[in-house]
């Protein structure tokens, strides 16, 4: 009987899916897992349809591979879909063994990580695959904010199927061999008649750059399983634990003197943020989230004196680091993601405000500017901001100001904080003094200059105690693994309620 389970749908169907380049579902766990911790639940499950020729057709485990096993020594539960048993289709069997594994891992507070390669529901059954599917939702859904989700997409996923994945934590694709969308290229040509392949319509590359649903891509499937359990490192198994603390060889006091000359002297000329998140952080090892998406906001993992953080850094080399439609809600979900589960907040600000513009302002960039500023004031974890350059407008109070319950706030010196870019600001304030002017272009450039003069320093913000210190740019790690320290009792709460109503 385990030599029947393990056949699975047979050598030959084995061989083809392994020339379409991808893995059989118990080799991906092998890759996934710690080498011979895979315990296996529910290997002789069998469908109990009768229709369409499937009463003689009852291969064992269903067509989904489902269990525990351990990632860096810490308990995951995992299931892996089968293609080769009915196309990896969901059915009442498959769904009762998943929604069995996310029941265990909902008691036991522990991670759970879903494989996906699948033709969808299995339509022989009917309404019962549907159900199936219903009954994976709900518990995506209560178990959101409790334990880590973690959905990787390693072939076909579609129609209903996607749901499942969209309310988990984190989805991971493989290039070249896995795709979503809700309806495939046929329907898309019937209904809209445009014409489009699997790859341009859900294929890895469309959803890590414009969709941005995927929040990482392996090139292969073993490279996203491998980015799998580096990112699994970084996150605590649930919403009561902490994140685990790792060896730090890194000099807690070590400055890097490189920081003193990152920020350009002319406001106006970009840096790349990655660099100085690299200079600060354990090691320069910095794991990005949805790096191809809204590339103007960076966020991702990193750790400080061995200690998990969640870095969210405007991006200067990207659209001058504003703030836009997809940038805030990228920045929102993840601020959100370590608020549930106790990961701090770490912010270098460098924003001029939010991105101008009719295409903006009619998609919406209120209410989704909105999100970024929810997350953040809603937030109870450590939250630090380093400002590094520009703190412009009502970005400057979205990015974690002191005034959204932001605990260490810190600037370089060569921190600008206004209303606006002094400009602007000149234009307005001396409306009519430019108007009179005998040249207007000069007294704008005077008047700015006297603006950016007042303004271009952090120590207006730092008198009224916005700022908590002016800290020198190569003080910056040893200061935040200091405050860090001081914050790791902090105990904060939101009012009671049922839940918030973010602006969705």
């Amino acid at each position: 009987m385990r030599g029947k389970a393990l056949a699975a749908g047979g050598a030959e169907r084995a061989a083809a899916q392994h020339a379409k380049g991808k893995l059989l579902a118990r080799e991906r766990l092998d890759i996934l897992l710690d080498d011979g911790t895979f315990e296996e639940i529910d290997r002789f499950v069998t469908h109990r349809s009768t229709d369409f020729g499937l009463a003689d057709n009852r291969p064992l485990g269903d067509g989904v591979v489902v269990g525990s096993g351990r990632i860096d020594g810490r308990p995951v539960f995992v299931f892996s879909q089968d293609f080769t048993v009915f196309g990896g289709s969901l059915a009442e069997g498959h769904a009762r063994k998943i929604c069995k594994i996310m029941d265990l891992a909902l008691k036991t507070g522990v991670p759970v990580i879903g494989l996906n390669d699948s033709g969808g529901a299995r339509i022989q059954e009917g309404v019962v695959s549907l159900g199936g599917y219903a009954d994976i939702f709900l518990r995506n859904t209560l178990c959101s904010g409790v334990i880590p989700q973690i959905s990787v997409i390693l072939g076909p996923c579609a129609g209903g199927a996607v749901y499942s994945p969209a309310i988990t934590d984190f989805i991971l694709m493989a290039r070249g061999t896995s795709y979503m969308f809700v309806t495939g290229p046929n329907v898309v040509k019937t209904v809209t008649h445009e014409e489009v392949d699997f790859e341009s319509l859900g294929g890895a590359t469309v959803h890590a750059q414009t969709s941005g649903i995927a929040h990482l891509v392996g090139e292969g499937e073993e490279a996203t399983l491998l980015l799998t359990r580096r990112l699994m490192s970084f996150l605590p198994p649930n919403n009561l634990d902490l994140p685990p603390r790792a060896l730090c060889d890194d000099p807690i006091d070590r400055a890097d003197a490189r920081l003193a000359t990152i920020v350009p002297p002319d406001s106006h000329k970009p840096y790349d943020v990655k660099d100085v998140i690299g200079m600060v952080v354990d090691g320069g090892d910095f794991l990005e989230i949805q790096p191809e998406h809204a590339a103007n906001l960076v966020v991702g993992f990193a750790r400080l004196a061995g200690r998990p953080v969640g870095i969210v850094a405007n991006q200067p080399a990207s659209l001058a680091g504003v703030l836009d439609i997809a940038s805030s809600a990228k920045g929102a979900r993840f601020v959100r993601f370590c608020d549930c589960f106790n990961i701090p907040l770490v912010v270098f600000e460098d924003v001029p405000g939010f991105l101008p513009g009719v295409a903006q302002e009619h998609g919406g960039i209120i209410k989704h500017g909105a999100k970024l500023l929810y997350a953040f004031c809603e937030a109870t974890v450590p939250k630090i901001t380093v400002i590094t350059r520009k703190a412009y407008g009502g970005a400057y109070d979205v990015m974690n100001s002191k005034h959204v319950r932001g605990d260490f706030n810190f600037a370089w010196p060569t921190a600008e904080i206004a209303v606006m870019g002094p400009k602007g600001a000149a234009e307005i304030i001396f409306k009519q003094q430019i108007a009179a002017a005998a040249d207007p272009a000069a007294e704008t450039e005077r008047l700015a200059g006297e603006y950016r003069e007042k303004f271009a320093n952090p120590y207006i913000a730092a008198q009224h105690g916005y700022l908590d210190d002016v800290i020198e740019p190569q003080e910056t790690r040893p200061r935040l693994i200091r405050a860090l320290d001081l914050l790791e009792t902090k105990k904060d709460s939101n009012p009671p309620k049922k839940h918030g109503n973010i602006p969705l």
